[in-house]
């Protein structure tokens, strides 16, 4: 990093990311499975903020330093740093998409794998000139589809 300037070639792209859970526990599952990716070096998590939405409605948002003991202590392995970059228009729009009696975690995570490939690209005068990441359920459909089409054509 140069001063407060982020080094395009030193930051891997960053991707926000949601995961609502029922009620206020957090599947103990799916925090290992990021904390094993941060452990290893895939990503980092940049920032992390917790929404809640209780069965009423009422949301209330909770950064890392004011998450509970324990809620904070099940989150340490994800090593989250504290970046302010979820902004509070980020966390309004987000409070809306929840339901009731639900939790979100709140990601900026970094992809640190592909840092070294960008790298690469930006030292050969590269660019990107598209990038999209297709949803799960949308790949699914679509293999779904095109597996039918395969037994139609064979039958």
């Amino acid at each position: 990093m140069n001063g407060n300037k982020a080094d395009a070639q030193s930051v891997g792209p960053v991707d926000f990311l949601v995961l609502q859970f029922p009620g206020t526990d957090f599947n103990g599952e799916i925090m290992g499975q990021i904390a094993d990716l941060v452990a290893a070096g895939t990503i980092r998590i940049i920032d992390l903020v917790v929404v809640a939405k209780s069965k009423y409605g009422s949301v209330a948002t909770m950064e890392m330093q004011e998450l509970s003991k324990d809620v904070s202590d099940a989150l340490a392995p994800l090593q989250a740093t504290i970046s302010e970059l979820i902004t509070r228009d980020d966390l309004t729009a987000i409070a809306e998409e929840l339901e009731n009696d639900t939790t979100a975690a709140v990601m900026l995570y970094e992809n640190v794998w592909a840092v070294k490939t960008m790298q690469a690209m930006i030292r050969a005068k590269g660019r990107v000139l598209a990038f999209e990441r297709i949803p799960h359920e949308v790949v699914v459909e679509a293999l779904d589809d095109v597996t039918a089409l395969r037994v139609a054509e064979a039958a």
